[in-house]
């Protein structure tokens, strides 16, 4: 009888349960998650069913980890590569491919059932058809070149349209309109975060940075482009009647703090510079989601 070299011993089990929740990207699925509840709290208008809120906030979370784990399976011997990702579960062998893959299925099937039973069909597709995208279609695109930003931003951009559209099970027009937001907010931040792990994404043959994948003045100008869009975009949730005065006042603020902090960007081309993009981006977008929803309620 052959023994069991590597027993799962009670010890072991919490290290099993963190190398699980390591490959759920805990931060990046809770701004998955919660980019979902503000677009279902902005589409209600106040009127707040907390069950199905709960359920998608937490199907969300489920469906965002279920992608980052399958993009992980498919990139684990690319993350061997780079520093950021080398201590990984799957580089480092703390979790087999079969055992992430069948914790995937398991968050997908949760996600599924729970969005089938609390929203409706409508939202349930363009679930799964983000996480196609998103697994199976941006991720080898990393290598090809930028087209992936592109094609990412999509599934990037889909939460807060999923909260609407589990609301309403419709695609309006203010449904478009948070969307359109955060589709373009998705290119400072992901070429943000090129720039800075530039070197590290090299060695596995990332190519995300635009304008020949250089950390140059043509790269940031993209940069500052795309951010200035958000100005006016982060003013037509007041334009078209969906919050205030007040959440437009912050969005403005907001908008112009972020654009104002490509300028550096484009005169050093530093890397401090383009990590203070990158966690402007991460600022920027909860702090206007919360003021929408603060100025929807009040």
């Amino acid at each position: 009888m052959t023994p069991n070299l590597n027993p799962i011993t009670p010890s072991a089990v919490p290290f099993k349960v963190s190398a699980y929740v390591e490959l759920l990207k805990p931060r990046l699925s809770m701004l998955v998650a919660f980019s979902c509840a503000f677009g279902y709290g902005l589409a209600t208008r106040g009127q707040v069913d907390w069950m199905i809120l709960s359920s998608l906030t937490f199907a969300g979370f489920l469906l965002s980890g279920a992608s980052v784990t399958i993009n992980q399976v498919m990139e684990r011997d690319l993350d061997k590569l780079m520093e950021r990702t080398k201590n990984r579960p799957l580089p480092t062998g703390r979790l087999a491919v079969t055992e992430a893959l069948t914790f995937a299925g398991v968050c997908i099937l949760m996600s599924l059932f729970l969005l089938w039973k609390v929203t409706n069909p409508l939202t349930v597709v363009l679930s799964i058809l983000s996480l196609l995208l998103y697994s199976f279609v941006y991720t080898p695109l990393k290598r090809v070149g930028p087209i992936a930003v592109f094609v990412g931003a999509f599934p990037g951009a889909l939460p807060p349209l999923l909260g609407w559209i589990a609301a309403t099970g419709n695609v309006s027009h203010e449904a478009l309109i948070i969307f359109g937001i955060q589709f373009i907010w998705q290119f400072p931040h992901f070429w943000a975060i090129a720039w800075v792990a530039d070197d590290d994404y090299k060695k596995a043959g990332f190519k995300l940075l635009p304008s020949g994948g250089g950390k140059d003045l043509n790269t940031a100008i993209q940069i500052m482009i795309y951010t200035m869009f958000l100005i006016p975009l982060g003013l037509l949730p007041a334009k078209f009647g969906m919050t205030g005065l007040d959440s437009a006042i912050v969005a403005t603020v907001c908008g112009v703090a972020f654009f104002a902090q490509t300028f550096s960007l484009m005169k050093t081309g530093s890397r401090q510079s383009a990590l203070r993009i990158m966690f402007g981006s991460f600022i920027y977008l909860p702090v206007v989601q919360i003021a929408y929803l603060l100025d929807k309620v009040s």
